[in-house]
């Protein structure tokens, strides 16, 4: 391993890095270069360990909260466009809606679809950002820190897990590394070809998730990091002036994205209640989150209903977390110098600016009080520390670029009291890195089965199968009327798509919704199939024994209720005994008239009705038929009490 701006060194484990070549990524046609490197092979074993790790904790989980409205959506809206570019929470995320509608089509609401789409991304992640570190760092084993450091990272199991997050993030995170990776060779070669790259990658994260506009701003931050020499007074004019044609094109598309989506759009952007939320979410962040996360935690988890934990490192783990940070830092400033302090600086601008943007959106809302704590708000910042703690333990690659420049921190001569290169002291550090490997991954490890005992309890997943078991067993005919799901399963916020008429709409053999019906079932909490009743307000006794109130034919009869119901969309149950057969109209209030059938003998009959007040009207339609009722409930659909 070669620090930049000290002599190179020759590596007998992989092709030379310091070789100057018209493209960098090309591998000379040699013996030695087709020797198997075992830094490959760790490297690989490494990133199957990692998925297998994930994909142990992803498949015991389920769709969960957001994965329902949008695989509704999906089934709603189709290819419709204004499916594909409406809105969802403020996300524009065209391709996410294609892809969620494909794989809705083939298999409902199968979870292992959407589990195995998540995998492959990670694969696909953890691959590239392999290579990105074989692109800018020299090749060494020490590159497997930053590897494991992001790879097994507990603070990103959700966005391999979570399907609303997963199709977000992970077309995030690859186009990311891929800009950096385009970027890095612009800069050394110069060639159109990865303006093209570069742009195209950031072309479509951006139609995945809009927060993609923040991998434009990571590879300008890398650029001026660790590629621009000087102090920043310099080191920004000169990253404009040098490298202007990556700026235009990543200019360009960030305009006209942002013209189109703030047209779309309704400003996200928050107040905070206080100054002291402000500092709760920074300690959460930066005290607890992010040091935590860089080092293997956050060890133990808050559960949050039916979604994936948030992190809730106890105190003496921060502090902990923070001391490893700190030595770290520490240390590879005092063997790298200058690369070292540019990279923890990329890492400070770049988490600021996430931080930032959390702050803007998600301070002042309901979810503030752990909005530090979110381990999907850190699935970009996560990747660029892994990068800049790579940078700073190994110094960057040092590769002769098109226009003659050395890498930041050749931009200053090493100088005699530098400390010698790892590679004079092979021992002791082979068996620090070793341990530090180990300490790490056992520590991911630690953090994650907390997760994946959290992430395996699923309360959509029990009713949703009960739902479909009871449906499957249920009598022909059998009917409901439209209610929420539990609030476990798909929260109010989501209204109304947290109805149980587009919650059940994606199966195919769905339940059947009306608005009225004589015999009624509902699903309870738990998603059992059962007989609906209604709780509520009841109507006063009526005044005929053995019949409460009579309506004759022709004849409106006003029944005063027990109390007063609120003006809205109400269930009524109304039990009757009518002599013969025919129809009657049903009025709350000063509602609408809402007619419904009458059968000749004892019945009952359930309608969904506007309105509200202390009163009803009820009349029927034949003059020569008689009604009786004296059991008239309005209110919510309940399972029928038992005995």
């Amino acid at each position: 391993m070669t620090e930049p701006g000290a002599p190179a060194t020759p590596d007998t484990t992989a092709a030379p890095d310091t070789t100057a070549a018209p493209d960098t990524t090309a591998t000379p046609n040699t013996t030695a270069a087709r020797r198997v490197d075992p830094i490959h092979i760790a490297a690989v074993v490494l990133i199957t360990a990692s998925v297998f790790w994930r994909a142990s904790i992803t498949t015991r989980g389920f769709l969960t909260a957001d994965d329902f409205p949008i695989i509704a959506q999906a089934d709603a809206g189709g290819l419709a466009p204004g499916h594909l570019f409406a809105l969802y929470n403020n996300h524009l995320m065209p391709a996410a809606r294609l892809l969620t509608w494909v794989t809705h089509r083939l298999t409902e609401y199968e979870y292992w679809p959407y589990a195995a789409l998540m995998v492959i991304g990670q694969v696909a992640v953890s691959v590239a950002f392999y290579r990105l570190l074989r692109l800018l760092l020299p090749a060494g084993w020490a590159l497997l820190v930053p590897l494991c450091l992001f790879v097994f990272n507990p603070l990103t199991l959700e966005v391999s897990a979570w399907w609303a997050v997963g199709i977000n993030l992970l077309p995030m995170q690859l186009a990311m590394i891929v800009a950096i990776g385009a970027q890095v060779r612009y800069i050394r070669t110069r060639r159109r070809r990865h303006l093209v790259a570069l742009g195209a990658s950031v072309v479509v994260a951006l139609l995945f998730f809009e927060k993609a506009l923040l991998v434009v701003a990571a590879v300008f931050l890398l650029t001026l990091c660790l590629y621009a020499p000087g102090g920043p007074l310099r080191a920004v004019p000169t990253t404009i002036r040098r490298w202007w044609p990556a700026w235009l094109v990543l200019t360009g598309i960030s305009v006209v994205y942002l013209a189109g989506y703030l047209s779309m759009s309704a400003s996200a952007l928050r107040a905070p209640i206080s100054a002291g939320e402000v500092g709760a979410f920074l300690q959460q962040f930066y005290g607890q989150s992010l040091p935590a996360g860089l080092v293997g935690g956050p060890w133990t988890w808050l559960d949050a209903s039916d979604g994936p934990a948030v992190a809730a490192p106890v105190p003496a783990a921060q502090w902990v977390s923070w001391a490893i940070v700190a030595a770290f830092v520490a240390g590879t400033v005092w063997l790298r110098r200058t690369v070292a302090v540019r990279a923890w600086i990329l890492l400070a601008l770049y988490s600021g600016l996430a931080a930032g943007l959390i702050g803007a959106t998600r301070l002042g809302s309901g979810f503030s009080g752990v909005a530090g704590l979110v381990p999907r708000y850190f699935g970009d910042v996560l990747l660029v520390a892994a990068l800049c703690a790579g940078v700073a333990l190994c110094g960057l690659r040092r590769v002769e670029s098109a226009d003659a420049m050395e890498p930041a921190s050749a931009a200053e001569p090493a100088s005699a009291a530098e400390p010698a290169p790892i590679r004079n002291h092979p021992q002791p550090f082979a068996t620090a890195l070793a341990v530090g490997l180990v300490l790490l991954i056992a520590s991911s490890v630690y953090s994650g089965v907390d997760f994946g005992t959290d992430w395996r309890s699923k309360a959509s997943r029990d009713y949703l199968n009960t739902a479909r078991a009871g449906l499957a067993t249920a009598e022909p005919g059998t009917v409901f009327m439209d209610q929420p799901v539990p609030e476990i399963v798909v929260p109010g916020l989501s209204h109304p798509w947290n109805m149980q008429s587009r919650f059940f709409a994606p199966l195919d053999d769905g339940p059947t919704f009306v608005t009225r019906a004589r015999k009624l079932w509902v699903f309870d909490d738990s998603g059992h199939v059962r007989p609906a009743w209604v709780k509520g307000v009841k109507a006063a006794p009526g005044p005929a024994p053995g019949c409460g109130y009579q309506v004759a034919g022709g004849r409106t009869a006003r029944i005063p209720l027990r109390g007063t119901v609120v003006d809205y969309w109400q269930v009524v149950r109304i039990g009757y005994l009518s002599d013969r057969d025919t129809t009657a109209t049903f009025r709350l209030g000063g509602g609408e008239v809402v007619p419904f059938d009458v059968h000749r003998g004892l019945n009952a009959m359930f309608l969904l009705v506007p309105g509200g007040g202390d009163e009803v009207q009820l009349a029927v339609d034949d003059p020569a038929a008689t009604l009786c009722t004296d059991e008239i409930e309005i209110g919510a659909l309940v399972p029928q009490p038992v005995g």
